[in-house]
């Protein structure tokens, strides 16, 4: 009885823990999209490592510093965004999201709607989850 008391409660602990850190990674994507529409540079700074990866949907690759400069220059303008779809996968210190992202955008003051389908990795550090990587593909 005792054996199965002990094996229930580390079932118990570790989903609740895994619920956890899904939720966490959840409001960093939040929190993420929220700085693409408004942008603040410290803001995206900290939840983003040196080592990002940007994959955008017509093949472009960027650096953490290429990708902050296209949002705090505007030549990345969203205006609005609403992910769709998605789904987290946490495994130890890594997480994988994938959604679909509709937003509305005016690069360069020309208006216009994207939807694209998303990777993001998500890296577990001390201070919280961080962005290393994420990928777009042009849904068809």
């Amino acid at each position: 009885m005792i054996k199965k008391l002990l094996i229930f409660s580390s079932l118990l602990i570790s989903t609740s823990f895994c619920f956890a850190q899904k939720t966490k990674v959840e409001d960093a994507v939040t929190k993420l999209s929220k700085l693409m529409v408004t942008p603040d540079s410290l803001a995206i700074d900290e939840m983003i490592l040196n080592s990002l990866s940007y994959g955008h949907s017509s093949g472009k690759i960027q650096t953490k510093q290429e990708f902050m400069h296209s949002l705090l220059s505007g030549e990345s303008d969203f205006v609005d965004i609403n992910l769709t779809d998605q789904t987290v996968v946490v495994q130890n210190k890594t997480a994988l999201v994938r959604h679909t992202l509709n937003a509305k955008t005016n690069d360069k003051n020309v208006p216009g709607n994207v939807k694209l389908y998303i990777l993001l990795i998500w890296s577990k550090e001390k201070s919280g989850w961080k962005l290393i990587g994420r990928q777009a593909v042009k849904v068809l």
